[in-house]
């Protein structure tokens, strides 16, 4: 299957191979579906009134040779006002959807289990110095934040994307913890949430994020006393 650089499931998704990335994902049924309506409801109606903005935007050519005309500057400019919306009630949904995770003191499936953390950490590690480099992780009871870096190419030279990582990762470790948690079924929640790293400001917000994950959600004091926590500095 051809991959793209853009797609989308609930949520906007973009992959670009040589990127850096922040995660998260979470078990399934981790947060209930109704809870978070509110956020769902409203980002699908801003995403149909962005598509429908840009469905047939105005050229650039077009714009600049009717300057004059005010409806071209308002379709640009509604178009970017809606993007902005987009995006920070996005931001908003991601932080409300973390506070319900880190809310849930006793998953049915619990990740920081010894030997569902193990095969976790050998997971997120299985393709370090092949197709990324791992920056930070954080391993939750019933969630992961992941921050890395996706190489550009493979060691056969195919570009890499963010999207087989993700397959790849979460095959593994939920074939593996059905099989201790003699279970079957989906483990994982099918939507995952990833923010493209702009910047090393931007990556050093997101590790610190990470870290801190069981820090703010009240398990520990200090991040290095988390089992599944790991930086690579």
């Amino acid at each position: 299957m051809q991959k793209k650089e853009f797609y989308k499931h609930n949520l906007p998704h973009f992959q670009q191979p040589g990127q850096a990335y922040f995660v998260t994902w979470s078990l399934k049924g981790a947060v209930p579906n109704k809870a978070l309506k509110r956020y769902t409801d409203k980002l699908e109606i801003l995403k149909s009134q962005m598509n429908a903005a840009v469905s047939e935007p105005p050229t650039r050519k077009d714009a600049d040779r009717n300057q004059h005309h005010p409806e071209f500057k308002t379709s640009f400019t509604e178009t970017e006002k809606l993007r902005k919306e987009f995006y920070t009630l996005r931001k908003k949904y991601i932080k409300a959807y973390d506070d319900l995770q880190d809310a849930e003191r006793n998953p049915k499936i619990d990740l920081l289990k010894p030997e569902n953390l193990s095969v976790m950490i050998h997971t997120l590690m299985f393709w370090e110095g092949k197709t990324i480099q791992n920056q930070a992780f954080c391993i939750m009871p019933n969630h992961v934040h992941w921050v890395f870096e996706v190489f550009e190419k493979d060691e056969n030279g195919n570009p890499v994307y963010l999207q087989d990582i993700l397959y790849s990762v979460k095959r593994f470790s939920a074939s593996h913890i059905n099989k201790l948690e003699n279970r079957q079924g989906p483990l994982w929640q099918k939507e995952s949430f990833d923010t493209t790293i702009r910047d090393e400001k931007h990556l050093y917000y997101a590790i610190e994020y990470t870290l801190n994950n069981p820090v703010n959600a009240r398990f520990v004091s200090d991040w290095r006393h988390w089992p599944g926590s790991w930086s690579a500095e």
